[in-house]
């Protein structure tokens, strides 16, 4: 259908083109008999026009673009001369002057079919340069750049979409690629982890069960043994399930908002008792922020913090907790006297699984900062981390106003 449309729409316009010509003829004062005799030697070629659109439709339907630009410039040269041979015939034009103008035209078709190979021969090769684009592209090769043909807006803008899929196509294979590098990872951090609480929890089941250990005392320590290493399986999975959440982008629209100074209790509750133990210093000055309205995602946060520096300061240090308004929005820092952070490691913290230190085996699988940034930048806040070596560590979090 399309085809039809196309003959249909040249034998439009070259009919326009023979009606303008008559009236052209009229303007410049031929009589009815002279219009009637141009009209007469218009139709024939009207006609041929039309049917030799359909034939090169047909004939040149799979040629190539070098050949299909050729047959156009002879085609149009041809065309010429028989319009000229119809004149010569009608004793419209001289004898001598139809061989001159025949001469001329054969010359100016083989300049035509000239101009139509070379033009061809670049546009072809900006067409090889395409398709093997395409190629490579399909065989995996997701570096492949075309870059500019300079063969015309059409091809040239092909390219750069082409470009530009190629740079889509990259990226998302690299984001293939660190989520396969985090799975690994996950694997093998939780796997070298669970093993500590998971082994401590069989030994001292087998003990038990097999009536190694009878003794209350023993049983009570035992007892507070399992219930830590429980603790730790609790917490590990937990980060997991969360983060697992986070990576998916399950977050939902939050419904509820809590009260800065909850969160923040709540938060420096999970690590009173260590920072007892530990002979810590653990402090808390709000700036008067108590009642500022805040996701209770927070507490996650808070606590994360708070726990990594526990862990993290020798006994008699100190840990604050310090938050206040600002023009950005509401900033939360946890500063502690701890070991700090070496200037190589401090911007991998976040990462998920990366330990400052890999010979220290603690509790967690390294999860604890990574999931405190991304619930951070899913409430739309920013958090970083400054550190000086054997002076201590400092992480602010940054939130939008509620």
């Amino acid at each position: 259908m399309s085809g039809w449309r196309t003959i249909a729409l040249t034998g439009a316009v070259a009919l326009v083109g023979a009606v303008g010509t008559l009236l052209a003829g009229a303007l410049v004062g031929m009589d009815p008999g002279e219009l009637a005799h141009l009209a007469a030697l218009i139709a024939p070629a009207l006609l041929m026009t039309v049917v030799a659109i359909a034939l090169a439709r047909v004939l040149l339907a799979k040629a190539s673009m070098r050949q299909g630009m050729a047959a156009i410039a002879v085609v149009g040269a041809v065309a010429s001369i028989a319009n000229l041979v119809v004149l010569a015939r009608q004793m419209v034009v001289d004898q001598h002057d139809a061989t001159t103008l025949v001469v001329l035209f054969l010359y100016s078709a083989a300049a035509g079919v000239g101009a139509a190979l070379a033009l061809a021969r670049s546009r072809s090769r900006s067409v090889e340069r395409l398709a093997e684009g395409a190629r490579r592209l399909g065989e995996g090769e997701s570096g492949t750049r075309i870059g500019e043909l300079g063969a015309g807006p059409e091809l040239d803008t092909l390219a750069r979409t082409l470009d530009e899929m190629a740079e889509r196509l990259e990226r998302a294979q690299e984001r293939e690629r660190d989520i396969e590098r985090t799975r690994r990872d996950l694997v093998t951090a939780v796997s070298h982890d669970l093993r500590t609480p998971l082994a401590s929890l069989r030994a001292m089941v087998e003990a038990i069960d097999e009536g190694v250990v009878d003794d209350p005392p023993t049983m009570r320590r035992y007892a507070e043994e399992m219930r830590r290493s429980m603790a730790q399986l609790v917490a590990m999975v937990d980060d997991l399930f969360e983060l697992a959440q986070l990576d998916a982008g399950a977050i939902e629209a939050e419904t509820t908002r809590a009260r800065l100074g909850e969160v923040v209790r709540s938060a420096v509750a999970t690590v009173e008792l260590a920072a007892h133990d530990k002979g810590l210093s653990l402090v808390a000055d709000l700036h008067g922020t108590e009642d500022t309205a805040c996701s209770p995602r927070l507490v996650r946060v808070i606590q994360n913090l708070l726990v990594n520096a526990v862990r993290h300061t020798p006994a008699d240090g100190s840990v604050r907790i310090e938050a206040q308004r600002s023009e950005r929005g509401l900033e939360l820092v946890v500063i502690d006297t701890g070991e700090g952070i070496a200037p190589r490691d401090l911007e991998r913290v976040f990462e998920p699984f990366f330990r400052t230190d890999p010979a220290r085996h603690g509790s967690g699988a390294g999860l604890g900062l990574a999931l405190a940034k991304r619930i951070v930048e899913a409430l739309g806040g920013s958090i970083r981390a400054e550190s000086e070596p054997a002076h201590g560590s400092r992480f602010a979090v940054t939130l939008p106003a509620a």
